[in-house]
């Protein structure tokens, strides 16, 4: 799984740090990082749960190529 995100529409909700804080994180402007682009598999459902609640559906992910 990869992780993708469009930060131009992030609304800094946070939801996603609170959801899988090892994968995504704010900068200073509370905007989204991705910590790890590539997390493991045991990981997955929280970074699926991450997307689902991101209320301005930023987060993508897409699977290994």
């Amino acid at each position: 799984m990869r992780v993708h995100t469009d930060t131009g529409k992030c609304v800094a909700a946070g939801v996603c740090v609170l959801a899988a804080p090892d994968v995504f994180d704010q900068d200073d402007d509370g905007l989204v990082v991705v910590l790890d682009d590539s997390p493991p598999s045991e990981r997955r459902e929280v970074v699926l749960d991450a997307a689902a609640r991101c209320p301005a559906a930023v987060i993508h992910l897409t699977a290994d190529a």
